[in-house]
């Protein structure tokens, strides 16, 4: 009886503490009088929302599918050179340092240089969502294989494992935890990337419509945007952790197993 309450209550828990944010902000921004201009209300916002779904709807499939392809290309390279630095040192030590120089370049500022290469259109934020996702799957999935407890290579080798059974029959599933981890971390990076790459190079999408918003000093619109932005970014983390829950769910201690 315990397990299923507290079962009920995680379940219950984000939609509390989401209304009660919301009615909080409502509260604060109708007690001060604060401007719609500087801080809508959420019920001005939800007015928003409603007003211009149609909008909303259209611009968020498109950043949705963008961010998506830019996601799934930095998941198939985020792997492949994950293996590669965490099965050999040598690739490690030479291309790591690249590999952090380059993620210290702000994603931003790449921009500009891929709107020269493609122009304008869905090529630059799908570029930018992949830039800016891949390198915690390359870091992740290279620690786990990196990893490997020397005892547990020396007795596989005793047994006539070779260096490539060792990497896909203990260092891949080992490395899944860590891969799955990084995924989380990826998918919201990505909107970042899609986003800000929409803002400044392309004709359609969330960041898009916010900066048409934005020259029109529609407020709530931009706010409508933001909270759409938000629900894509749930729905997807949430899909990914639902993924790890099923592949990787023999590393998981269950939340219920000390009550």
């Amino acid at each position: 009886m315990a397990a299923r309450r507290s079962r009920i209550s995680l379940i219950l828990a984000p939609w509390v503490f989401t209304i009660g944010f919301f009615a909080i902000w409502e509260v604060v921004v109708r007690a001060l009088g604060v401007s719609n201009f500087v801080l809508p209300a959420p019920s001005v916002i939800a007015e928003a929302i409603v007003q211009y779904r149609t909008q909303l709807l259209f611009h968020s499939y498109h950043t949705m599918w963008m961010t998506l392809a830019g996601f799934g290309l930095a998941v198939i390279f985020g792997l492949v050179l994950g293996m590669a630095l965490g099965a050999s040192q040598i690739v490690h030590a030479g291309a790591y340092p690249l590999l952090v120089g380059f993620n210290a370049i702000p994603k931003v500022a790449m921009v500009p240089i891929l709107v020269i290469w493609f122009g304008v259109g869905w090529q630059a934020p799908v570029l930018t969502a992949f830039l800016i996702s891949f390198f915690p799957i390359v870091v992740n999935v290279a620690t786990g294989l990196a990893t490997i407890e020397p005892e547990t290579e020396d007795v596989l080798r005793a047994l006539g494992a070779s260096k490539r059974d060792i990497i896909f029959k203990v260092g891949i599933p080992r490395s899944m935890p860590y891969f799955f981890g990084s995924l989380k971390v990826a998918i919201t990076l990505a909107y970042v990337g899609s986003v800000i790459a929409e803002y400044n190079a392309s004709n359609v999408g969330v960041g898009n419509l916010m900066a048409r918003a934005s020259a029109d000093f529609n407020v709530p619109l931009i706010w409508a945007a933001l909270i759409a932005l938000a629900v894509l970014g749930v729905m997807m983390y949430a899909a990914t952790a639902y993924a790890e829950r099923r592949m990787t769910g023999w590393a998981q201690r269950s939340q219920f197993a000390a009550q």
